[in-house]
């Protein structure tokens, strides 16, 4: 990163044009990378996506005149790189052989390449963040520990494969940590780096890790509801894989003879798919998603934003919301608790 910060203080761009550096940075660091490794990590520019942690950290970053501190632009492209790597990772755990519409590093390169590469974009991505001339200024953005906590997410998840009785409160756990952290990250960053107060940071992680929970979710659910070509990647496959998410644990707490046959290895796919839609658990899973997706609107309701950045952060919101935007009312709200109360 050379040509973003200017020679006289700090620089600032609009929000497109710090995207479309943040975009630009990332693909930098993919072609520029020494040439040992350059062949392997250059196939990962088709499995990019759409950006979203690196469009919420600019778009928190914004400020009053709806422009985007430059170094919001190294954080950004920073958090994408950081997650490119866990997917990496995430796929040679996983096995799995598509990612968004094209094979895998692992699939492509093998195992032990692929995880070497995911080791390396991690180094990457904090590389990057210590390049900064002012990154003194920025010590409330504690990106190694964020990175641990994705990572002691992931590991529980690991430890908590084939375990049929895992609870909501537990499952909460996992993903707040596997997933929910980079986005609490990215909206810490982008706060940061807009000169938020103190009291303003917390509502601004508060809102990144209610993004983070709705998202992973989501994801839930498009295991069961989607087909490859709009998840660009397997589906129904999370069983298989013996990773429980919500659905199935809604499943599992309605039927306890579910648990005995999917622990005896006699429980398909297809049969579980069909005890997940008889007991609701998607639309079980829907609703909580819906109370991170409210508590998302009421924090971001407390701060004093422009009308742009506040347009800027729902149009976030509802893009990570839009693909279950329905009608919930029919669904049987028969959760063990209060709907608020799980969420917190």
């Amino acid at each position: 990163m050379t040509d973003v910060n200017l020679t006289d203080g700090i620089n600032y761009l609009d929000f497109d044009s710090a995207l479309s550096r943040s975009r630009e940075e990332v693909d930098r660091a993919l072609f520029s990378s020494p040439a040992l490794v350059r062949g392997y990590v250059k196939h990962l520019t088709g499995t990019k996506g759409k950006f979203i942690r690196a469009v919420s950290l600019l778009a928190c970053a914004m400020n009053n005149e709806g422009q985007v501190n430059a170094d919001a632009v190294v954080f950004a492209a920073a958090i994408e790189l950081l997650h490119l790597a866990t997917l990496v990772h995430d796929d040679v755990i996983d096995d799995a052989d598509i990612r968004r519409g094209v094979p895998t590093l692992q699939k492509m390169f093998g195992k032990r390449t692929a995880v070497i590469c995911g080791d390396y974009l991690l180094s990457v991505s904090l590389k990057l963040v210590f390049s900064l001339r002012t990154r003194k200024d920025y010590l409330e953005i504690d990106l190694p520990d964020y990175v641990s906590k994705v990572c002691s997410g992931e590991l529980n998840q690991h430890i908590n494969n084939g375990n049929f009785d895992l609870t909501v409160y537990q499952y909460l756990r996992i993903i707040a940590g596997k997933t929910a952290a980079l986005f609490e990250a990215s909206f810490l960053a982008g706060a940061v780096l807009s000169g938020a107060e103190s009291s303003e940071l917390k509502l601004y992680k508060k809102m990144g890790r209610s993004l983070g929970m709705l998202f992973q979710l989501i994801d839930d659910c498009m295991d069961f509801e989607a087909d490859e070509s709009i998840a660009r990647k397997p589906v129904q496959s999370d069983f298989e894989k013996n990773v429980i998410t919500l659905p199935i644990i809604k499943a599992f707490q309605s039927e306890a003879g579910l648990k005995d046959r999917a622990a005896q290895h006699d429980l398909s796919t297809a049969e579980l798919s069909q005890a997940v839609e008889r007991y609701n658990g998607l639309g079980f899973t829907r609703l909580l998603a819906k109370k991170y997706y409210n508590r998302y609107i009421k924090t971001m309701d407390r701060l004093a934003l422009t009308e742009e950045k506040k347009m800027r952060l729902t149009e976030i919101l509802d893009k990570a919301y839009r693909v279950f935007r329905r009608d919930d009312a029919g669904a049987r709200h028969d959760i063990s608790g209060n709907p608020e109360t799980i969420a917190r």
